[in-house]
């Protein structure tokens, strides 16, 4: 798999409409936890620079994913990041912030997410030509934040990330939102060694019957 910019991000998060975060503390466990959510439908994932050897855990899901998989690295910092993260196989790249990993990672024709919160900051991120902005952490802000910031910003490619659960997931898509993003109350323990990998498949196949149903 080779990266994708952020014209073919753009599409594919269209589609697939949710991206799993995996937050990891083991390379195994995460690697193990990716392929249950690919397993179960969630195929646009993006795992966190975080995990020690993070690269390592990117390579082997990107080295086993099928087509239709999109595999992502979070938490990218800098320019560096960027570059490390490439190497190791992942195809699109997600921030906290509006950093100088998000310019870099334009300028090398790769797609990103960058992380806003605010109004301004939700404006800099599309002009800087990125595929989507992250709201982050979107609970403190809520589907109503989406709603309104869209009518100013009505062609807005927003995705909340932060809280979103599988019981709001409708709410959020119905104020616009672009897609989502779920780390916790998707993952739980699973990206950690002894997880529970049969509960992640139930939860995965919730939010994917979530999505259809919205």
């Amino acid at each position: 798999m080779s990266t994708v910019d952020n014209a073919q991000l753009r599409e594919r998060l269209r589609t697939a409409r949710l991206v799993a975060i995996l937050r990891g503390t083991d390379v195994d466990a995460t690697v193990a936890a990716a392929r249950t959510l690919i397993d179960a439908g969630v195929v646009t994932l993006e795992i966190a620079l975080t995990l020690p050897d993070a690269e390592e855990a990117i390579a082997q899901v990107v080295r086993d994913a099928p087509d239709e998989a999109l595999i992502g690295a979070g938490t990218v910092l800098s320019e560096a990041d960027v570059e490390r993260a490439a190497a190791a196989g992942a195809q699109f790249m997600v921030t906290p912030t509006l950093s100088a990993s998000v310019e870099y990672a334009v300028a090398q024709g790769i797609g990103v997410l960058p992380g806003v919160y605010t109004p301004t900051e939700i404006q800099r991120g599309h002009d800087l030509g990125s595929a989507a902005v992250k709201l982050f952490p979107a609970s403190a802000l809520g589907a109503g934040f989406i709603r309104a910031v869209r009518d100013p910003f009505p062609d807005a490619r927003i995705i909340p990330v932060g809280g979103v659960s599988v019981d709001t997931v409708g709410e959020y898509l119905a104020a616009g939102a672009f897609g989502i993003g779920v780390g916790g109350p998707l993952i739980g323990d699973a990206a950690t060694p002894g997880g529970d990998l049969a509960a992640l498949a139930v939860r995965a196949r919730s939010f994917v019957e979530a999505l259809h149903g919205a």
